[in-house]
């Protein structure tokens, strides 16, 4: 059997692979790496620190893209992520951007590199998002979630790589990913490449589904014209904020 790890470049990810560094889970016959290109400058920066470090210790990390590189207006004349709209009830884009850009080419290297073999496949969800959890769709591959059977959290994974001198990453997610919080707007913001990056991609997605307009924003104004302020900095009570039930960030 094929072991594999899905390298998202998060927090819990970046765990699985570096137990698998460090013998504190099996070995892994690679960590791969779905780079939809879209990533945050921060995310490319920490991969190239330590994948490094990872093959030093014996975990190989793939690195697989689409090809032609993902369009945010795909070629079936729609958007990908699930953008809103302004619509009278307020809708959203059906989410395909993690099956196209990420799950499809992992199963493509997958395909061309297992000879056969049935495919153990890692996935870095932790207690917290156990919801998230999902068998596999294809027969040759079953999912299997070794920080669940290890009972840790994300702030555990943090933990673990702390108590090892291993660098914290920071959050993973396409810049203009709809599935932030206030806070994570603020953090794109703050870099300005991906903050560029961001507002560009908002303004090309906009007349992308006529006759509605499509935004990455939930307030559905243009990115550079929102108020970044959380609800409590606005002095509103907190009730929920956006969260991605996806793989893109593990």
């Amino acid at each position: 059997m094929m072991i594999v790890i899905s390298l998202g470049w998060g927090a819990q990810s970046t765990t699985l692979a570096a137990m698998a560094a460090l013998g504190v889970l099996g070995p892994v016959d690679a960590a791969i790496n779905a780079d939809t290109t879209y990533e945050s400058v921060l995310t490319y920066q920490y991969a190239a620190r330590l994948a490094p470090w990872l093959e030093e210790r014996g975990v190989r990390v793939v690195k697989v893209e689409q090809d032609p590189r993902p369009d945010l207006q795909n070629v079936r004349g729609g958007v990908d992520i699930p953008a809103f709209t302004d619509t009278e009830n307020g809708g959203r884009i059906h989410r395909q951007c993690t099956y196209e850009w990420k799950i499809r080419p992992i199963r493509r290297w997958l395909q061309a590199n297992r000879n056969g073999e049935p495919v153990e496949q890692w996935i870095g969800i932790s207690t917290d998002e156990a919801l998230r959890m999902k068998t596999s769709d294809v027969k040759y591959i079953t999912n299997r979630w070794p920080l669940i059977e290890l009972g840790m959290s994300r702030m555990d994974c943090v933990a673990w790589l702390q108590e090892r001198g291993i660098e914290i990453p920071p959050r993973s997610a396409c810049v203009f990913c709809p599935y932030r919080s206030a806070k994570e707007w603020q953090l794109i913001k703050a870099t300005p490449a991906d903050w560029r990056a961001a507002v560009e991609a908002d303004r090309a997605i906009r007349k992308a589904r006529p006759p509605y307009d499509l935004f990455v924003h939930p307030s559905r104004k243009p990115l550079e014209d929102v108020d970044l302020r959380t609800a409590e900095e606005r002095g509103q009570m907190r009730l929920w904020d956006e969260e991605c039930s996806g793989l893109c960030g593990v």
